[in-house]
C-alpha cells in the first residue's frame, strides 16, 4: 500500500530526501496552536531559518485541505498560522479522518512521528512530549505520544515531558516500553518550561555524536523503539519549577470542577498554566521551540554524515 498519494512535499524536502540530506520534522501543534497569530508565523519562519543555518532542512508537518504537508513554504506558514483555533487537533487516530474529509489538521507530536517515520525522517523536534496524566489511575488518560515513540524509529528532541503530567508514571511507562530517555547535558528530566523535575535520568550525553552512535547501534540490533533526547530550556527562559507545580495543581482541580476530560484535558491544562504564568510563558515557549530545533538539526546532520 502506498499512501504517498496523500502527501505533498516541498521541493526542498523532496530534494533532501532524494539526496539523503539531513532533515528535521517539526511538530506544528506547539508553534501554530501554542503561540498566538501572527507570532506563530514569525516563530515558524525563525525555526526554519535556524534549522537551515545549522545545515539541515526544515519540515513542518501538517494537514491542509486534506493533504499531508511535509515541509511548508512561506505561503503555507501564513495560511496555517492564520487558522489558529480553527483546525482539528490530529493524533494518529485522526489523520485518516481529516484527510478523508478534506479538512485541516494541526499535528500532535504523536502524529508528527507517524508521518516522519513513514517518509523516512529520523529526527523530530517538538516542545515537550505527552505522557501519563495526573489521576490516570482512574481516568486512564495516557497520551498516544508514548505508544508512538515506542513504535517509531525516530529520535525526538524536546524539553522533556510536559509538566502537567504525572512524571514518575510517565517515566515508568517509557521504561516498560524500552524507550531510551537521554538527558542532553543534564542528569535530570526537564519538565517542559521548567528546567528541572527532580527525576534523575539513567543516561546523560554531552555530545550529539554519541546520540547518533546510540541510534545507529540501536538499529543494528533491531531495537524498534524510538529515543527521546531531553534538552533542558536555557536558564534565562526557565520558569520556577515549584511555582509551575502550584499552578498545575490549580489547573487540575479546575479541570475536575469544569468536568474536562479525555482529549480536551491537555489543551485545557496548558492554556490555564500559560494564562496564569503570564506573557513570559509565551517567550519561554518560543525559545524552547527554536532551541530544540537547533539541537535536532545538529543530531540530523551528524546522522546524515554517518549514514
Amino acid at each position: 500500500m502506498n499512501v504517498n498519494k496523500y502527501i505533498d512535499f516541498t521541493d526542498e524536502v523532496k530534494k533532501a530526501l532524494d539526496e539523503h540530506k539531513p532533515i528535521v520534522a517539526i511538530e506544528t501543534g506547539g508553534t501554530f496552536e501554542g503561540i498566538p497569530y501572527p507570532e506563530n508565523c514569525k516563530t515558524a519562519m525563525k525555526v526554519m531559518d535556524e534549522i537551515r543555518k545549522a545545515g539541515a532542512v526544515p519540515a513542518y508537518i501538517a494537514i491542509i485541505d486534506g493533504r499531508v504537508k511535509v515541509g511548508m513554504t512561506e505561503a503555507d506558514v501564513d495560511l496555517f498560522g492564520s487558522m489558529r483555533g480553527k483546525m482539528q487537533k490530529a493524533s494518529r487516530r485522526e489523520i485518516p479522518q481529516i484527510i478523508a474529509q478534506g479538512k485541516n489538521g494541526v499535528m500532535t507530536l504523536a502524529a508528527t512521528m507517524v508521518i516522519a517515520d513513514y517518509v523516512g525522517i529520523p529526527v523530530v523536534s517538538g516542545g515537550g512530549f505527552g505522557g501519563v496524566h495526573r489521576g490516570a489511575e482512574t481516568s486512564m488518560d495516557i497520551s498516544s505520544d508514548l505508544d508512538e515513540i515506542s513504535e517509531r524509529n525516530v529520535i525526538v528532541v524536546c524539553s522533556g515531558a510536559k509538566s502537567i503530567l504525572d512524571l514518575n508514571l510517565t517515566m515508568e511507562y517509557l521504561e516498560t516500553k524500552a524507550v531510551s530517555v537521554i538527558g542532553y547535558k543534564t542528569d535530570e528530566l526537564p519538565a517542559y518550561m521548567a528546567k528541572t523535575s527532580g527525576i534523575k535520568l539513567t543516561c546523560r550525553m554531552d555530545d550529539v555524536s554519541m546520540v547518533a552512535d546510540t541510534y545507529k547501534v540501536k538499529n543494528e540490533f533491531g531495537i524498534k523503539s524510538g529515543m527521546i533526547l531531553a534538552n533542558p530550556i536555557d536558564e534565562e527562559y526557565a520558569v520556577d519549577a515549584d511555582l509551575m507545580n502550584e499552578v498545575i495543581d490549580e489547573a487540575v482541580a479546575k479541570s475536575v470542577e469544569d468536568k474536562v476530560s479525555g482529549k480536551a484535558i491537555t489543551g485545557y491544562l496548558m492554556k490555564y498554566v500559560k494564562e496564569k504564568m503570564g506573557s513570559d510563558s509565551m517567550e519561554t515557549q518560543k525559545h524552547m521551540i527554536i532551541q530544540n530545533a537547533i539541537l535536532a538539526s545538529e543530531v540530523a546532520t551528524k546522522l546524515s554524515m554517518e549514514s
